[in-house]
This record gives C-alpha cells, sequence and structure tokens, in this order.
C-alpha cells in the first residue's frame, strides 16, 4: 500500500446519537500531516462532539475513525492520547494543589513516550513546554495566581508534554481579548512549528483566517462547507446558517468595494 498521501487522520461517515438525534451525523473528511484544521460551525453544530469522538471521550455510533490508517474507533481515550492525539477542553481542569510546572510534568508523565519517561525527565519536558507557551517564568508559581489567559496556556503546555503528533483544540480563544487572541495565536503557531498537526474548533474568525489552511463548517451534525477559510466564510449557506446578516452585510459591502476597485 502506498502510504505518502495517506492522511495522518480520516474521518469516514463518522456517526453518533444522543437519544436518537444525531449530534455528528456521517461526516467525513481528513486531515493532512502538518496543517492546521479549522472547524467552525454555529452551537450545537457537534463540533465538541467530533473531537469526543476522535479522542474516545464518546463512542462513534457509525462509521470509522483511522489514524495513519488504522482503525481507532471505540480505543479509550488513553489509549488513543498514547498514539499521539492531544486534547484540550473547552474548561479549563489544572490540579490545583500542584504548580504550574507540575502540572505541566504530568503530561509528560502519562504521554505518548511516557513509558520511557522518568521524574527526573518528565519535568525537563515541563521546562520546555512551557518556554514554548510563555509559562517559563511562572513555572513555580501556584496555579491559583495565574489568570484565565494563563491557564489556557498551561492546558496547552500539558497537552503538548504528552509530545503529541496531532493536537485537538477546543475553543482555546474563548474568553480573551484582542490582545490575548493575538498572543494565543502565537502560542499556537509556535505549538504547529514544532511539527504538530492542530485541529482546531474556533469561533473567532480571524484565528480560522489567520492560521488554517482548510476550514471546516460543521450545521445540525452534518458538513456544511470545506475549503479555504475566505472561500467558505463567503458560502451563502454559511452566512444563512451560522455568520448571520450582519456579517452577510459586511460582506456585501466589501464585494461592493472590490468591484468598484
Amino acid at each position: 500500500m502506498n502510504t505518502a498521501a495517506q492522511p495522518q487522520l480520516e474521518l469516514r461517515g463518522v456517526t453518533k446519537r444522543f437519544g436518537g438525534v444525531g449530534a455528528v451525523d456521517d461526516v467525513t473528511f481528513q486531515v493532512e500531516k502538518g496543517e492546521i484544521l479549522g472547524v467552525i460551525g454555529p452551537n450545537g453544530a457537534g463540533k465538541t462532539t467530533l473531537l469526543n469522538c476522535i479522542s474516545g471521550v464518546h463512542r462513534v455510533d457509525g462509521g470509522d475513525i483511522r489514524w495513519e490508517g488504522r482503525s481507532i474507533a471505540g480505543l479509550p481515550p488513553h489509549r488513543i492520547a498514547r498514539l499521539g492525539i492531544g486534547r484540550i477542553f473547552q474548561i479549563v481542569r489544572p490540579f490545583g494543589s500542584m504548580t504550574v510546572r507540575e502540572n505541566a510534568a504530568v503530561g509528560a508523565l502519562f504521554g505518548s513516550s511516557a513509558a520511557r519517561r522518568g521524574l527526573k525527565e518528565a519535568f525537563e519536558v515541563a521546562d520546555q513546554v512551557l518556554q514554548l507557551v510563555g509559562l517559563k517564568a511562572k513555572a513555580d508559581h501556584p496555579v491559583s495566581a495565574l489568570t484565565i489567559p494563563d491557564r489556557k496556556r498551561l492546558e496547552v503546555a500539558r497537552a503538548v508534554a504528552t509530545r503529541p503528533q496531532l493536537l485537538l483544540l477546543d475553543e482555546v480563544m474563548a474568553g480573551l481579548n484582542n490582545v490575548e487572541i493575538d498572543e494565543a495565536l502565537e502560542m499556537v503557531r509556535a505549538v504547529h512549528a514544532t511539527g504538530v498537526t492542530v485541529l482546531l474548533i474556533e469561533h473567532v474568525m480571524r484565528v480560522i483566517v489567520g492560521i488554517c489552511r482548510r476550514a471546516i463548517v460543521l450545521d445540525f451534525g452534518h458538513v456544511l462547507a470545506e475549503g479555504e477559510p475566505e472561500v467558505v466564510l463567503r458560502d451563502e449557506r454559511v452566512v444563512k446558517a451560522y455568520l448571520g446578516e450582519r456579517y452577510a452585510k459586511r460582506l456585501r459591502g466589501e464585494r461592493g468595494q472590490d468591484s468598484a476597485s
């Protein structure tokens, strides 16, 4: 089999139902190694459920999820993490009784190469990832002293400490102001620059346009559109289902300016 063009992650008709309601319905797409792929859509579209299926939190009711050609559907979260898939949840949950450095070390101890790591090496990895996300100066601080943006950075650090090949980010920019979003963007770029593939859910469109090569739009559990972010965000179906009339008016204004020029 020729694996040169094999996607790193592939979803084939993935379906997840809750009480007969299809939260994710026949979703098919691929994630290529080394890309940053954005997933957008209205609240309730199935975005977080999709990440839960990929990371093993939910068992799929139909379809298949393949990691580097191997089916991982039905595997528990810890086994999927050991294969190299890291996950950031919407709500940050650091270990409150530990320092920032100790929190990051936990990720190193339970990551994809954990069997070969001792405590000393785990702390070395922790220092590396804290430097990467901009928290090295606060390594010995208690978690309780961190701001919300810094707690999000710590969540990313813990995930990166597992040495993932693919990182799933669920609204890591939520609740941040414009300056903090810019800082978080640079953090994601820094993580990606280490060779990590990124699949992110995000509502901040300038993030999607700024760092994603492709974007997928979910609506009522279905894939509504897929392609380059600038193209997808001009799709009238996406404007109607997700972005709204205000965005549509702004978009029409931009088109008018383009035509005039």
